[in-house]
């Protein structure tokens, strides 16, 4: 089974009605009080971890299969469903939608000190949520802006992270998963990749395998003093600048040359649009890295200030001028949590589906809610798993 992964959504607008969320939040109660109770805190954050269980919790709920909204109402809901029991539950829910998302690391020290826990633990816990943010926002470069970062954890310290972007031009929304058993690499394709109903034609994935030449170059890059460094970005700007001439005359007449550069043709390069005209702000941020000298990629993103145009300015030199091509496929795929019918990335699993829904049903039989709620919820479920 998957439990990290990439799903896009229908773009929703507009406030989840009063009513509505009082209605989830008392459902949601009920629901994490029989899961957490028959299989555990640990694994409840698991399973919330799991795109394909996190959306058949959603449904179960209230909302459509694929609407945008499940994500920020359903985190928002959870969280208020177990506000005030959480040390009992075992289960903690931080951060949330827009500004409430950036108070995630305050929220997760809190409950550090209320619990007690090792600082080093309460730390680790902090740096994995601002990780998994920067990766997203920074490494993942696929027109989706993060506006909603939930992060949940156990008392035993199993964390997932539940984060959703929003591209407005393709009027949609992705959400991203994350869970700390099955992250080994922060930057290396820490999540499982999942299509979506919107795939698009050019994504820069610098958490792909295939980007591993270009994390180790831009390591390398900032590793060799701020000097060296600047020499290879005002290249890669006259690059740029020539590049975005070229292309303006070539539309105008209707036709692409192919340019050679180093040993690299290119018919179309995100450089084209790249306005790497002098900032001052890149070339700070930049003078700090190289004079700290990061030994590795994550030490190089994990780093103040550094963000999306710091580490594209980097791969667009390893790239450009040194030949290291990073990967420009767009990282989702479409199976969910148990497989898709092209067999990619493996054949379903219709067993573990079985379950999954099976799961949720037993316990919505088991909520102490009135006969009409529990027939409503899953009448959505089945509805959903039918499409």
């Amino acid at each position: 089974m998957i439990h990290r992964g990439i799903a896009t959504f229908g773009l929703d607008y507009g406030h989840c009605p009063p009513w509505l969320f009082q209605r989830m939040v008392k459902l949601g109660r009920e629901m994490t009080d029989i899961l957490v109770e028959e299989y555990g805190s640990d694994e409840f954050v698991r399973r919330m971890a799991d795109p394909v269980w996190f959306q058949s919790l959603g449904t179960v709920l209230a909302f459509d299969w694929n609407a945008s909204g499940l994500t920020t109402i359903l985190t928002a809901a959870m969280k208020e469903a177990i506000r005030g029991r959480e040390a009992e539950l075992g289960v903690f829910i931080c951060g949330g939608k827009g500004k409430t998302s950036r108070r995630a690391p305050e929220e997760i020290r809190n409950w550090g000190e209320r619990l007690a826990l090792p600082e080093s633990k309460t730390n680790n816990l902090v740096y994995n949520s601002k990780m998994s943010a920067k990766v997203d926002s920074a490494l993942v470069q696929d027109g989706f802006q993060i506006y909603h970062h939930s992060f949940m954890f156990s008392r035993n310290g199993v964390w997932a992270v539940v984060q959703q972007g929003m591209n407005k031009d393709q009027l949609s929304a992705r959400r991203y998963h994350w869970y700390s058993e099955k992250v080994e690499d922060l930057v290396c394709e820490p999540h499982a990749g999942i299509s979506s109903e919107v795939k698009l034609s050019k994504a820069l994935n610098l958490t792909a395998r295939d980007s591993s030449k270009t994390r180790e170059i831009s390591t390398e890059l900032v590793g060799g003093g701020y000097a060296t460094l600047m020499k290879d970005i005002n290249l890669l700007r006259k690059y740029s600048s020539s590049l975005s001439q070229m292309a303006k005359l070539e539309t105008q007449r209707g036709q692409l040359t192919l340019l050679n550069l180093e040993t690299v043709e290119f018919k179309y390069h995100p450089v084209v649009k790249e306005d790497f005209s002098k900032s001052k702000y890149l070339d700070k941020v930049l003078q700090r890295v190289a004079y700290t000298k990061p030994v590795n990629y994550e030490q190089l993103l994990a780093m103040e200030g550094v963000g999306p145009k710091t580490m594209r300015a980097l791969a667009l030199v390893g790239e450009v001028i040194y030949g290291a091509k990073p990967s420009y496929e767009d990282p989702a795929r479409y199976s969910f949590a148990h497989g898709g019918k092209d067999a990619t990335p493996y054949p379903v699993d219709r067993p573990t589906y079985d379950r999954t829904i099976d799961v949720l049903a037993r316990a919505v039989r088991k909520t102490k809610l009135d006969a009409n709620t529990k027939s409503g919820a899953l009448g959505r479920l089945y509805k959903s798993t039918n499409k």
